[in-house]
């Protein structure tokens, strides 16, 4: 069945002639509109029969040089494809029709990829929580009560169900790592530049948001990500790698050497639902036994300077967004994206400079926890998946949050030190919901950390484990 196959067998089927491009594009649009009513992951889907057209095409024009010739492919409703809408999931922009496409958009099409619709998000993108007021919220594949995660709830809840191959995302606050965590798939946020963006070369920001991809297993997410990634004249920020994702292996010499540093709660800074970090360290035990050297760090690290940079380099970020967007009433906007304004317009050039300092300084200190470590690991959530039509946990244990994102905190050190990161499975609670542990590499060390999570899915075989739909 395609169900069990993964991307590489399906293109090499195609290849063949044993699988056909129709038969491939009608095996996902037959599992959409089955699964698809219940989880609301894929929206704006383009007219069956124009993708069924598209397929017969390629069937004909025989492309099996293209990569990805055929492999059908929803994006994230905050990225533009012409002829489909780029809504945001905000009611002031459901009109809106791009007139280009985004980069990776266009590598995906030169590579042989059908685009056949969008993803679900959050409102603008912003809260962690794939809900909106155009198209309401995704559910969680092993609940359908429960939260996606966010934003890009929609491609994570597509994957894990079955209704794409692969996906893309985008990571901010973890909107790939989040929803990875809450579906038992793998969530990936590049080291910021190696997935190109038609950016802006005055910033006074850091990069905090790149594209990122979601997979069951690291093997797809690397036929994916060899098709969009690398620089691009109109990114200065861009940059290329010497090797392909599809051929990064690990020996079992160098593999047994590696050294995690774990983080756990940092060191009690970041508030955590019970049971995550048990479930956590039980995996962890698992690679110890592997004889993996796993150490946890009290750090002597700035945990309020990170924090404080975080959120003047964010609101501000959002506010320029929100400004370029046009959006005449701000009072129509989400509160999440209204906190993030006010907060924002009020950022003077010397907030900046000193969040520029707090950042360096925390570099400066992850840099020489570095020096004794691999990779450096982190739970995938605060929280375990939540009511899917709250806006925004409020709580966490018997915990009052300060803001609307402080259940996000867990993923700011990646994002504000452009830290590549992945989100592994690593099992699942007494209710049956998924959880995941983020493990981050070095700035621009996206090779080595790809080759540790496909030994670690060849290991595990998380991606044996699927949500019962039915």
């Amino acid at each position: 069945m395609l169900e069990d196959q993964s991307v590489e067998k399906i293109i090499q089927n195609i290849k063949s002639n044993q699988l056909s491009i129709k038969e491939l594009m009608q095996y996902y649009l037959d599992r959409i509109e089955k699964y698809n009513p219940n989880l609301n992951a894929i929206i704006l889907l383009k007219d069956k029969e124009t993708l069924i057209s598209e397929a017969v095409k390629k069937d004909n024009l025989k492309e099996t040089h293209k990569p990805l010739n055929g492999i059908p492919i929803a994006i994230k409703d905050l990225s533009d494809v012409v002829g489909l809408r780029t809504t945001y999931g905000f009611p002031g922009t459901k009109n809106y029709l791009p007139k280009k496409n985004s980069l990776f958009v266009d590598r995906l099409i030169k590579s042989g990829a059908i685009i056949i619709g969008k993803t679900n998000t959050a409102e603008l993108g912003v809260g962690g929580h794939t809900i909106n007021r155009l198209f309401g919220p995704t559910s969680n594949c092993y609940d359908f009560s429960k939260s996606a995660a966010g934003s890009s709830g929609g491609a994570s809840t597509a994957v894990a169900a079955g209704l794409l191959p692969f996906a893309d995302g985008t990571d901010q606050m973890g909107s790939c790592r989040g929803p990875a965590a809450y579906a038992n798939i793998y969530g990936y946020r590049p080291t910021p530049g190696l997935i190109s963006v038609d950016r802006g070369k005055d910033r006074k920001i850091p990069v905090l948001t790149t594209p990122g991809c979601l997979a069951r297993t690291p093997n797809d997410m690397a036929i994916l990500l060899d098709e969009i990634v690398g620089s691009d004249i109109k990114d200065d920020y861009s940059f290329d790698l010497n090797q392909p994702f599809k051929n990064q292996k690990i020996d079992e010499k160098d593999f047994i050497n590696i050294k995690i540093g774990w983080l756990s709660n940092m060191s009690s800074n970041y508030k955590i639902e019970n049971k995550i970090l048990d479930i956590c360290e039980k995996q962890l035990k698992k690679l110890e036994d592997l004889n993996i050297k796993i150490e946890k760090l009290k750090l002597d690290f700035d945990h309020d300077a990170l924090w404080s940079s975080w959120i003047v380099f964010r609101s501000k970020s959002i506010y320029e967004d929100t400004l370029a967007m046009n959006i005449k009433d701000i009072n129509t906007m989400t509160y999440q994206a209204i906190w993030e304004y006010n907060n924002g317009k009020n950022i003077s050039d010397k907030d900046l400079q000193i969040a520029k300092d707090q950042k360096n300084k925390c570099y400066e200190q992850i840099e020489n926890i570095f020096k004794n470590f691999d990779f450096l690991a982190l739970p995938s959530a605060q929280i375990f998946p939540f009511d899917k039509t709250l806006q925004f946990p409020k709580k966490i244990n018997s915990l009052e949050l300060d803001t609307y994102h402080r259940w996000l905190e867990i993923f700011i050190l990646s994002s504000l030190l452009e830290l590549p990161t992945i989100t592994v499975p690593v099992g699942f609670d007494e209710k049956g919901m998924p959880m995941g542990m983020q493990i981050i590499g070095k700035n621009k060390s996206d090779l080595k950390l790809f080759a540790f999570a496909k030994k670690y899915e060849e290991i595990f075989n998380f991606s044996k484990f699927k949500p019962l739909l039915d």
